[in-house]
């Protein structure tokens, strides 16, 4: 079983291995010292009667109403009861993982005051796989999902354990843990913060970088099957335009139709491709960068302090400092433009796939089905492409541009980072089944393409495991299943690995 200890700076891999795929983790000395010095640090401010925001004083716009010294554990209480107002649909388990990783993240800096203790708590339910139940709808950045959390962690709000919903009490009891009364600071601590904006985003970028690949495997597969022209990769042509993205897309198309008989027969036979083929480097490429920038980003973000107030060692004393890195700006310009850039991938994908399945265009019978007409062949499958296009266009629409003020005009401007890494979600799993289609009609087109001439070995790898579970139709089939099938080899990486197998890590 692997295990990943924070207290070190975590990356994007590190953080899906625990969230996806159930690593456990543990804290580094580093992790348990500072912690346990800002908590020191919150106990003496306290105990010398200081002023501070969330901790002696109301919230937000109730800053200036002063709580007294028997109130100050009730407060924290308070403000979680009350913060658990988002509704709606409950977050995956993979996404309330997620946000638990990145408050232990969070609070793990050491400049939150929280106890050791109760982030002790919360690993434990990671790792004994207690996951809070998390209602997604109503946040503009933090506090309503996060305070449903820390119901949890209180012993109360509903968790999963196993699958099965349950109060919070007993999925910790089931899980042989023991609730806990929140202290001073920390129930202000665990609904603060970029947590779930964060681990949203987290997980669709992961998303969206493998979908990328897969992008270049896919168009790789067309390209092919439509017999393209190559030239369009030339390394001189990237040399002119020096991005590295496009230069490593181009590589990367390169690699895996390097031994491809059908195009070696087709050399020549045509100057240059539509748009669609020709431009991959450059699409791919500027995406790619755009994800790359955004994985930068939240790799900054997992391992910062996003709290509000921050607790600062000055000489021994307390130094608590409100200010405002709970502001999601950050993430949520990174992931509106991601999603415009999956849907850059995503409306390219279409323009191939029309090119396989339009017989005016790839010389094959329409919509790759002997007597069309009679059958409908890959016909919707266009359309539902179309569909999930018009979708992610929608949702690329910018959601840190808007704004609504709250807390009484004391939160006058409010970044909505949330909504652009919530969105994020959708826009990669339409872009995964876009690219589900376009390999699908790679796939049914084979059988018109002379087969004297040998594929690309990737290409045949490719067919090979496709052809395991998707039958090459003859005529009208159920194709739903196969459509998720190829779906699933793209978001499992599946379709990365029989590549990289073959010609070595992709760029």
């Amino acid at each position: 079983m692997t295990v990943i200890t924070l207290g070190f700076p975590l990356n994007l891999e590190e953080f899906l291995q625990i969230v996806r795929f159930g690593a456990k983790i543990e804290f580094s000395p580093e992790y348990c010292r500072r912690v346990t010095k800002a908590r020191q640090l919150i106990e003496k401010a306290i105990d010398e009667n200081r002023v501070m925001y969330g901790v002696t004083t109301g919230f937000g716009s109730l800053s200036t109403r002063i709580i007294n010294a028997e109130q100050v554990e009730q407060l924290q209480r308070n403000i979680v009861l009350s913060h658990s107002t988002s509704v709606g649909a409950p977050y995956t388990v993979e996404e309330a993982r997620a946000t638990m990783l990145m408050v232990l993240q969070n609070l793990g800096r050491g400049h939150s005051g929280v106890r050791l203790e109760l982030l002790e708590l919360l690993r434990e339910m990671l790792n004994r796989s207690v996951t809070p139940w998390m209602p997604r709808e109503g946040s503009v950045g933090y506090l309503a999902p996060e305070a449903h959390l820390a119901l949890v962690l209180m012993g109360e709000g509903q968790a999963y354990v196993e699958g099965r919903l349950m109060s919070g009490k007993n999925a910790l009891e089931q899980a042989g843990l023991a609730p806990l009364p929140l202290g001073a600071k920390e129930g202000l601590a665990l609904v603060s913060g970029t947590t779930t904006v964060t681990a949203l985003a987290s997980l669709a970028l992961y998303d969206m970088i493998k979908a990328a690949k897969s992008a270049d495997i896919i168009g790789a597969v067309s390209l092919e099957v439509l017999r393209g022209v190559m030239r369009a990769f030339d390394p001189r042509v990237m040399s002119v335009r020096p991005h590295p993205e496009q230069d490593g897309t181009a590589e990367n198309v390169r690699r895996i139709l390097s031994d491809s008989a059908v195009l070696k027969h087709f050399e020549g036979t045509r100057l240059q491709d539509a748009l669609s083929l020709r431009c991959i480097p450059q699409l791919h490429g500027a995406s790619k960068k755009t994800f790359y920038d955004a994985r930068r980003t939240l790799e900054i973000e997992m391992n910062s302090c996003c709290d509000n107030p921050i607790i600062w060692d000055a000489d021994g004393d307390a130094d608590v400092i409100s200010a405002c890195n709970c502001d999601s700006a950050y993430v949520g310009i990174a992931m509106d433009s991601a999603a415009i850039a999956a849907t850059m991938l995503a409306k390219m994908s279409e323009r191939r796939n029309n090119r396989i399945i339009d017989e005016s265009l790839s010389g094959y019978p329409a919509f790759l089905v002997d007597n069309p007409g009679l059958n409908s062949g890959l016909m919707l499958a266009q359309y539902s492409q179309a569909g999930l296009l018009g979708d992610m266009r929608i949702l690329s629409t910018s959601a840190v541009i808007d704004n609504t003020p709250t807390c009484c005009n004391q939160e006058d401007y409010v970044a909505m980072g949330y909504n652009a890494s919530k969105k994020a979600l959708q826009v990669v799993e339409k872009l995964e089944y876009i690219l589900a289609i376009e390999l699908l009609s790679g796939y049914q087109a084979q059988q018109f393409l002379d087969p004297t001439l040998a594929r690309s070995k990737v290409t045949a790898r490719i067919l090979e495991e496709i052809g395991k579970s998707v039958p090459v139709m003859k005529e009208d089939i159920f194709l739903h299943p196969h459509i998720e099938f190829l779906r699933d080899m793209i978001h499992t990486g599946r379709l990365v690995e029989l590549a990289e197998e073959i010609i070595g890590p992709m760029k």
